[in-house]
């Protein structure tokens, strides 16, 4: 029985990658991904064998990874950022386990740098304090249950991060915004990042009010401050408390 990696590649480059993620697709013989993915990192696959896929096909891939674990391979199931963040790690390990122990392979999971931490680190310092992250895709989710996620966290003061704001056929963010302007001062700064680390990366910082005017996508991440962050010279900074 051979070994499955459960790997977050990081946001986008090479050099935002972990040493310990990139020796465990360094090691495996197969490498298992979204096909955006796996561009990516495709300088260091070398000879290995890829299965690629598209969106939506996750468990088709998970299933793949498995069967050629069973051959006694090493496989990387990739993932961008963390794996246990809106990644594969979940999903692997739930078809894994449902396995008789004896025909399990073994199986690593190996952290990424999360979307999230890229995109505040080119905002500034807007995570300092307490935040919650929210994916506004209801493919798996439903909607009313998403906005019940958003309103809460709005209630409880936290800054919010956004994955997945907007899509071709989906576009909910004039309803984020209302529910978040019952509760929060219209010139709370709002910060979208789009590309995060890989080529053409945008930054832009807006407001409440404003932040829906401006290009957002399936690649960007939208950070909401809570009712503490400002701006000042172009970046966003959540108070910690420290006494300055």
């Amino acid at each position: 029985m051979g070994k499955i990696f459960v790997v977050g590649i990081g946001p986008g480059r090479l050099d935002e990658m972990t040493p310990k993620a990139r020796a465990a697709i360094e090691e495996a013989q197969v490498v298992a991904g979204y096909n955006t993915y796996i561009r990516l990192i495709e300088k260091i696959l070398g000879g290995k064998k890829i299965i690629g896929r598209a969106m939506m096909q996750e468990i088709e891939r998970a299933h793949l990874a498995i069967e050629e674990a069973a051959k006694d391979q090493t496989v990387a199931v990739i993932s961008s950022g963390d794996a246990g963040v809106y990644g594969m790690a979940g999903l692997v390990l739930e078809l894994i386990l449902n396995l008789p122990e004896e025909n399990r392979p073994q199986f690593e999971i190996v952290a990424g740098v999360s979307a999230v931490n890229a995109a505040a680190a080119i905002l500034g310092a807007p995570l300092m304090h307490d935040f919650a992250i929210i994916s506004l895709s209801d493919l798996m989710t439903p909607w009313e249950l998403i906005k019940k996620r958003v309103r809460s966290a709005a209630e409880s003061d936290f800054v919010i991060a956004l994955y997945n704001p907007k899509s071709k056929r989906r576009n909910r963010l004039e309803e984020v915004q209302k529910i978040l302007l019952g509760l929060r001062e219209k010139n709370t700064p709002v910060g979208i990042v789009t590309n995060a680390t890989r080529p053409n990366q945008e930054k832009i910082i807006s407001t409440l009010e404003n932040f829906i005017r401006e290009e957002i996508n399936m690649s960007s991440l939208v950070i909401v401050g809570n009712s503490q962050t400002f701006v000042k010279a172009g970046f966003m900074i959540t108070p910690r408390g420290y006494k300055i």
